[in-house]
């Protein structure tokens, strides 16, 4: 009489033993980890307004640059100048975010990609 559970027993993981789905599990988080520290080491960099504004950004999102070029700078269109840093910062954060998607991309966890 068969009483239910896993077929073939306990060690009926598709034929891997618990040791080696540890084995696994402990070689991915490694190189997540290595991936993690690959993307934070990696600079993404944008430009708007015809190289008017420039910014750049690490890959864990930190800001570590922005440069404004003088003839920007209109004290009557401070609304103008702010967008184009807004569209700037949010498109280097962007190619972060595309580059994590595809750093983390091949490792097919739900909810990290």
């Amino acid at each position: 009489m068969s009483r239910g559970g896993f077929p073939g027993g306990m060690g009926g993981f598709g034929g891997l033993n618990m040791n080696q789905i540890m084995k696994q599990a402990k070689k991915m988080q490694e190189e997540m980890e290595k991936s993690q520290e690959n993307l934070a080491s990696q600079t993404f960099e944008s430009t708007t307004g015809g190289g008017a504004v420039y910014c750049k950004v690490n890959g864990g999102k930190e800001i570590l640059e922005i440069k404004i070029k003088k003839d920007v700078v209109d004290p009557d269109d401070v609304e103008m100048l702010q967008d184009l840093i807004l569209t700037c910062v949010n498109d280097a954060l962007k190619k972060v975010d595309s580059a994590t998607n595809a750093e983390f991309g091949k490792y097919n966890i739900p909810g990290l990609n």
